[in-house]
């Protein structure tokens, strides 16, 4: 098997070092969006969402940048791309990068499952305030009830099927 040169590996660690920035700042923004949903805080979310929306286009460079070093990983030890894990890669390098790869691959899964947790706790938030906002909204428009039963001019009673906030009605 080809050995692979510590230039590709220092680059590799690069790469993950980048992934594990981007996951704490991941981290970091669902506690933020969070907090700012809990606060109502509009101005700041909107901020929030548009720093997200640029950030995104960084991380898509990141993400070329690691499926270069993956292809040029696979073309160094003449195997698919698909096969270039970094446990695979644990088992080919020299003691002292193998111990960065596996450190970051610790850091790596730790910041993954943390992340998992994270984004299960915001999805849970905001779907508590949207049922919310759809009981207020029912409760203020009386959508729950199936008809409202309103009175004409002479006295006869008159249903109507989808009541509105306003009825226009004379």
């Amino acid at each position: 098997m080809a050995v692979v040169t510590e230039d590709k590996i220092d680059e590799l660690l690069t790469v993950l070092d980048g992934d594990i920035r981007h996951i704490r700042d991941s981290l970091s923004r669902l506690n933020e969006l969070r907090s700012l949903v809990i606060k109502q805080d509009d101005k700041t979310l909107a901020q929030l969402l548009n720093r997200i929306r640029s950030d995104i286009k960084d991380y898509a460079w990141h993400e070329r940048q690691r499926c270069s070093v993956r292809k040029d990983l696979a073309d160094i030890l003449g195997i698919n791309v698909e096969r270039v894990t970094l446990s695979m890669l644990e088992a080919t390098l020299p003691q002292a990068k193998k111990t960065q790869v596996t450190d970051r691959k610790i850091k790596l899964r730790a910041l993954a499952e943390q992340l998992k947790k994270e984004h299960l706790r915001t999805s849970l938030l905001l779907s508590d305030c949207a049922r919310i906002n759809r009981q207020l909204l029912n409760g203020i428009l009386d959508l729950a009830q199936a008809a409202t039963s309103t009175y004409g001019s002479d006295g006869a009673i008159k249903r109507q099927a989808d009541p509105s906030f306003v009825s226009l009605q004379f």
